[in-house]
């Protein structure tokens, strides 16, 4: 079942040259791990916050997107409160900046159960201490009394994936969830993150700019250039045989989760801002195989290639131009 369904969502801004989000077409099904992957800028935020029906003061926006049926964009405040408090819930990069620094953590956690959904103060203690423990806190009275300044920034990722549980939502979304961490940390995260997945049957959109970090944890994923899909796939598909150029430089500028360090190569240039525009593909101006005068005049659409889908005018020819990618990483069934 189709949790988070985007069909041509377009989000245009005011004396921008190009949109921040163009035609994005991506879905989540119920239990599955989908990643949405891109340089910063690419538009992976906007996305994300999308699903909530957030979007930027002033933006024209078209198509639709639908969590579990329901269409946010020009939804009403009741279809809004709705899906943003029973179905779907975001876990955002900066923990600190989430969660009030001068109200304890039992407040921050119980406060929509109390005065969403009713629940007496009990009850509501009760179940913020079960999701406390559930993400891996020792001692959940004990932290429910405490400030936010009295945790680690870890034991606050915790605490803010609990309060997305609160009213079990069916998706959740998570924007870059282990960026202010450090690296011991972030694995821990993302394995609470998988866990409570799996036990749950969420749909869960991660959020990230790390595409070996995609490929570790998700089922499928989606790469954004510019605004636009440039290419989806399986994991395994997409990370051992990339059919759209940025895919293939994103994944030779990664350093490897696992086995020995090759030689990185960058991406050559700067991905385009908000006040560029081109008439052809968004990538050409950086790409090491774009063709004059087709890939510079004429955007490529999203098509079927194989399992993968792609919007690349050379996507036939990639396989001979790039360098042989490195095997998949390790993940958790491997």
């Amino acid at each position: 079942m189709t949790l988070l369904a985007y069909e041509g969502l377009s989000v245009m801004l005011p004396a921008m040259a190009r949109p921040l989000l163009d035609g994005v077409d991506l879905r989540v099904r119920a239990g599955e791990v989908v990643a949405l992957v891109g340089e910063s800028g690419s538009g992976k935020s906007v996305t994300a916050r999308a699903a909530l029906g957030l979007f930027p003061a002033g933006a024209e926006v078209g198509g639709r997107v639908r969590v579990d049926g329901t269409d946010l964009v020009g939804a009403d405040a009741a279809a809004l409160r709705d899906v943003r408090t029973n179905k779907a819930a975001m876990i955002y990069q900066d923990p600190r900046a989430a969660i009030n620094p001068v109200r304890r953590v039992g407040d921050f956690l119980t406060e929509p159960l109390r005065q969403v959904h009713g629940w007496s103060k009990a009850q509501a203690d009760a179940r913020a201490a079960e999701l406390l423990d559930a993400v891996g806190l020792p001692d959940p009275a004990r932290h429910l009394n405490q400030y936010p300044h009295e945790l680690s920034g870890g034991m606050l990722q915790r605490v803010v994936i609990a309060a997305a549980l609160t009213t079990e939502p069916r998706l959740l979304l998570c924007d870059e969830p282990t960026t202010a961490l450090d690296v011991s940390t972030q694995a821990e995260i993302l394995a609470v993150l998988g866990r409570l997945q799996r036990e749950r049957g969420l749909g869960l959109l991660l959020i990230t700019h790390d595409i070996e970090l995609a490929a570790a944890v998700s089922d499928r994923i989606y790469v954004m250039y510019a605004g636009r899909i440039v290419e989806t796939a399986p994991v395994g598909e997409l990370f051992t045989s990339p059919r759209h150029p940025y895919t293939a430089g994103l994944l030779g500028s990664s350093p490897p989760l696992d086995g020995p360090l090759a030689r990185l190569t960058p991406i050559p240039g700067a991905p385009m801002g908000l006040l560029e525009s081109a008439p052809g593909c968004a990538f050409a101006p950086r790409c090491r195989i774009a063709e004059p005068g087709r890939c510079d005049q004429s955007a490529p659409l999203l098509g079927r290639h194989g399992p993968a889908d792609v919007a690349c005018h050379r996507t036939a020819e990639l396989a001979a131009a790039l360098p042989a990618p490195s095997p998949a990483p390790c993940t958790e069934d491997s």
